[in-house]
């Protein structure tokens, strides 16, 4: 072969060598620079040649220039052939077509559209032959504003129907992600072959929706189209990613009965599916059968361990391939690249990728660009952007997301900014990197402008984009904006219902969270762990135990619920429902259990007030010594003890393991101390503290405030200040309550005037503290002015100030406020009625309070034990016991709590009435001790002494004891 080329070589000179001679004594050099062209073999042949056409004049011979252009395109080097194509004045069709499908074959896609415009803009013509190269190129490039102007182009020149044309449009629509004007494109089909079905199936694979694949290809083959082995490569990866293991396996028979098992693309298809699925055996098996294997097969096999996470075969596998002589490409590398876990790592594999020559290929770059990027050092992955002289899309993708991706959010959009200065369009990758830091820098700006985009280039129809569109409204708390959207959407995956559920949900709006899952399941979109764990926190709020038990369910049937993130949600999703066995069911099957998952059950049993079981548990976790406590752990660990000796055992523990004391576990520790009145020990954690941390002051404020040391608040508030530590609104509340203690109006006032001058007296939650410290503190005056200062009232602003007048006994001025309240249109919530019929009851209005309790039931707000405790107590002081035992009664045992009955059993004891009294004592329960106590003297005021005694007896045996009176006077 050598001797071969080097004699076609020489004889290519020789001829050369004649011509030159000939063209000065004979006219018939076009014959014989005719006779030249069979004799180039390479593009420097080629290269010669056009020298001498230019130099001897011959350019302008269209004779020439057409066998010449010919010749280029059969030799692949059509770049060669654009500058003489050019200068011809009116090119045939057959030329233009030839020249633009050969660019179009070799990748030339600008040259392309490039040359296509100059050719329309210069008259010429175009065929059924012209076209479909064009739209190729524009799905190549992904330019959506040409190519749909192409598309219109076609139509109007009645090539709409031309089926060539056809599967091009398709193919363009599916590449740019519009998958709707893709299948319209294929319904105007009336009988499409296997290219266009090919084309639909791998645009839906392109684009996500692997579930249209299998009923597309059901349909082709339901339509008698026969499949190819392009068409099983597109299905087996869709059959391994919707885990349809068996219709993979049925394929793989389906394709030894085609006869193309051997072929080149089915292979690493095949490979990729069964790794995919998780047998690598049946992988393995696939590569060591196939007789020819190419690099896209080694690839493959790479790939499949790289997936499975078995890095030393992938290794093992890339060494064999060097040693069988196979040269690696640019896949190769790529797939291996995510080995590397570390810098030095990625330095000694870059260094093999140079010697291999790929330094310089664009898909090479843009990989390591992602993994410097990914390994924080973004300084490497700028230095290796900024180096590339030729930049692609790809590479611009890369360094736009590595920047999002790592919180480098402004230079991210200064990236894509650059991106379209260089002349690069934005694709959908690019938005959505985009979108995201805008959504991170809450820009709502450059997010709708990136909207606006979106629905100019035609990427709406794109839909990982419209996704992206979703999230960042969704992230912006505009859930109108991304139900327009949502209910635009024609085709949804399980990341759009993901990202509306989880709005929803963070939103409050929990029932239309569980209304948008039930949708999910009745348009049969599967949901995975992300949509579980999204919905599970809606259950707690409804104390809906029984829907979460089915999303259980759910978990169980899809083998999701083995997850420790699934199983974490479960559990916390058990404790916020109250169900705290099957809680502990759950938590004690899981196979694998994070500190979250003993976080979330320590948190259920102390919420529940079960501080014993939780520090049990503690005990149990600290015997595992699996899982290292975290900080969470220690604060739920710490309200829980019931003595010193366990806080300090617990202390003891955070030393001995040596948890670095973070604020909030000083500030719990602090408190902790604080609940067994150990000063000391506060004051030397507040001092090992961070004092920067406005939470550590709080934390002594408040500690002081529960060890009852209400003189010292202040002096640690001065401190504050004079630390030039800004207090916030948590330190204020600490001070209203400290000021509430003290009960010294010069105090409260001096409060209230260092509020007006720091600006906090414009917080509704602060002032309302404040009302309800000056109703307390006996000054209804000054609560009432600035209740009426407030610009901008809630409804606990309402609830205190109705509150502060029934302490102070003006029954008529809290019924005349509430009556306000309803005058200006606001709804009273369930606090603001407690507020009234409390009122109510220390004014003695017993027929208001009726009213009120009847407005309540007729607005919709249910009443509840606290607002029948404030009717009995009512009917009790006004003497109408009878009809406080008809609302006892009502209620039932359960729903009677020990006040309710302590309230209507004094009433029945101060009115003499004693046989109602002991009907009344039968709703007592034995944990309730006043109530028992006043039952013993209605008894005892009877003359019932035997009864007495029973009542005393069972008080011993119980061992309750009454609370001993405490007198303020000295």
């Amino acid at each position: 072969m050598g001797k071969k080329s080097a004699w076609r070589h020489s004889s290519l000179k020789s001829h050369l060598s004649m011509f030159n001679r000939s063209l000065h004594k004979t006219s018939s050099f076009a014959a014989q620079f005719l006779s030249l062209l069979p004799f180039c073999r390479k593009s420097q042949d080629l290269k010669a040649l056009n020298s001498i056409l230019i130099l001897r004049g011959l350019i302008g011979n269209q004779s020439l220039i057409d066998h010449f252009i010919n010749h280029c395109c059969h030799l692949r080097s059509p770049d060669l052939a654009l500058q003489p194509f050019r200068i011809i004045q009116k090119p045939s069709l057959y030329l233009l077509n030839l020249l633009i499908r050969s660019l179009c074959d070799n990748g030339l896609f600008e040259d392309v559209i490039l040359l296509y415009k100059n050719c329309r803009n210069s008259g010429s013509s175009s065929d059924k032959y012209t076209f479909p190269f064009v739209i190729k190129s524009c799905a190549a490039l992904r330019d959506v504003w040409f190519g749909s102007l192409m598309h219109s182009v076609t139509l109007k020149n009645g090539f709409g129907e031309n089926l060539f044309v056809q599967t091009a449009l398709l193919d363009f629509y599916s590449k740019i992600g519009e998958i709707r004007n893709a299948r319209k494109v294929v319904d105007e089909i009336p009988q499409p072959d296997l290219i266009v079905w090919n084309a639909m199936i791998s645009g839906y694979s392109v684009n996500g929706f692997d579930y249209e694949v299998i009923r597309v290809f059901r349909d082709m083959i339901i339509a008698g189209v026969k499949p190819n082995a392009s068409t099983l490569a597109t299905v087996f990866p869709v059959c391994s990613r919707i885990e349809a293991d068996r219709v993979g396996v049925s394929l793989h028979g389906l394709s030894y009965k085609l006869g193309c098992i051997e072929e080149e693309s089915l292979l690493p298809a095949l490979i990729s599916m069964y790794a995919n699925c998780g047998d690598l055996l049946a992988s393995r098996d696939i590569f060591d059968a196939s007789t020819r294997k190419d690099v896209a097969i080694w690839n493959a096999m790479i790939s499949a361990y790289m997936r499975n996470h078995v890095q030393e075969n992938a290794v093992a596998v890339f060494q064999r391939m060097l040693v069988d002589e196979m040269k690696p490409d640019k896949v190769t590398f790529v797939s291996l690249l995510p080995l590397c876990e570390s810098l030095e790592c990625v330095g000694a594999f870059h260094s093999c990728v140079v010697k291999f020559g790929f330094k310089k290929e664009c898909s090479i770059v843009s990989a390591f660009v992602s993994v410097y990027a990914k390994l924080g050092d973004t300084d490497s992955a700028e230095f290796l952007f900024r180096g590339t002289r030729v930049r692609s899309l790809i590479l611009w993708n890369s360094m736009v997301s590595a920047y999002a991706g790592h919180g480098f959010y402004e230079q991210s959009l200064e990236a894509f900014r650059l991106m379209q200065a260089d002349g690069f369009d934005p694709d959908g990758i690019s938005v959505i990197s985009l979108l995201k830091s805008c959504s991170q820098l809450k820009v709502a700006m450059a997010g709708k402008s990136a909207h606006a985009f979106v629905v100019r280039r035609g990427f709406d129809g794109n839909l990982n984009v419209v996704n992206a569109l979703l999230a960042f409204y969704v992230d912006r708390s505009e859930m109108i904006c991304s139900f327009r959207i949502f209910d635009r959407m024609a085709l949804k995956n399980v990341v759009t219902w993901n990202t509306m559920i989880s709005g929803c949900v963070a939103e409050g709006d929990l029932e239309r969270a569980m209304l948008l899952f039930h949708h999910m399941r009745e348009e049969r979109c599967n949901f995975d762990m992300v949509t579980l764990i999204s919905i599970l926190p809606s259950f707690h709020v409804y104390q809906s135990s029984p829907f979460g038990s089915i999303i259980h369910g759910y978990a169980v049937r899809t083998a999701l619920a083995s997850d420790v993130s699934l199983g974490n949600a479960l559990v916390s999703m058990y404790v916020n429902c109250g169900e705290l066995d099957a809680a502990w069911l759950f938590f004690d099957d899981m196979p694998q259990k994070s500190v979250v998952s003993w976080n979330a059950m320590l948190t259920g049993y102390r919420v529940h007030g079960l501080q014993k079981v939780a520090l049990e548990l503690f005990r149990d976790m600290i015997k595992e010594d699996i899982q290292m406590p975290s900080y969470v752990t220690l604060l739920n660990v710490l309200p829980a003890c019931e003595d010193v000796h366990q806080g300090k055992s617990v202390h003891g523990y955070i030393v001995r393991r040596g948890i670095s004391l973070e604020t909030p576990l000083v500030t719990s520790l602090m408190i902790m101390y604080a609940r067994f009145k150990i000063s000391k020990s506060c004051l030397i954690l507040f001092h090992i503290g961070d004092k920067m941390s406005i939470s550590l002051w709080n934390t002594i404020i408040s500690a002081n405030i529960i060890m009852e040391k209400v003189n010292t608040v202040f002096s640690f508030f001065c401190e504050l200040l004079r630390s030039r530590i800004e207090p916030d609104e948590i330190t204020i509340q600490n001070l209203i309550s400290a000021c509430l203690h003290l009960k010294n109006m010069n105090i409260s006032n001096s409060l209230l005037a260092h509020l007006v001058k720091e600006g906090f007296d414009r917080d509704v939650a602060l002032v309302n503290s404040l009302i309800d410290m000056y109703a307390k503190t006996g000054s209804i005056a000054s609560a009432r002015r600035l209740f009426d200062s407030l610009p901008h009232k809630d409804s606990v602003s309402w609830s205190i100030m109705i509150n502060g007048y029934g302490l102070h006994g003006h029954c008529e001025d809290a019924l005349s406020l509430y009556s306000e309240m309803r005058l200006l249109g606001l709804k009273p919530d369930r606090i603001t009625y407690i507020s009234v019929l409390s009122a109510c009851s220390h004014g003695g209005s017993v027929e208001q309070g009726r009213m009120v309790l009847g407005s309540m039931i007729h607005d919709g707000v249910m009443p509840g034990t606290e607002h029948y405790s404030c009717m009995v107590d009512l009917l009790g002081r006004a003497g109408r016991l009878e009809e406080a035992y008809e609302i006892v009664k009502t209620m039932g045992h359960q729903d009677c709590s020990g006040s309710l009955l302590a309230s209507l059993l004094g009433a029945c004891l101060s009115h003499g009435n004693y046989e109602l009294g002991e009907e009344v004592g039968r709703f007592l329960r034995p944990e309730d001790c006043g109530p028992y106590v006043i039952l013993h003297n209605i008894y005892a005021a009877a003359g019932k002494w035997a009864d007495a005694n029973d009542v005393r007896l069972l008080l011993e045996q119980n061992q309750f004891s009454k609370a001993p009176g405490i007198s303020v006077v000295c």
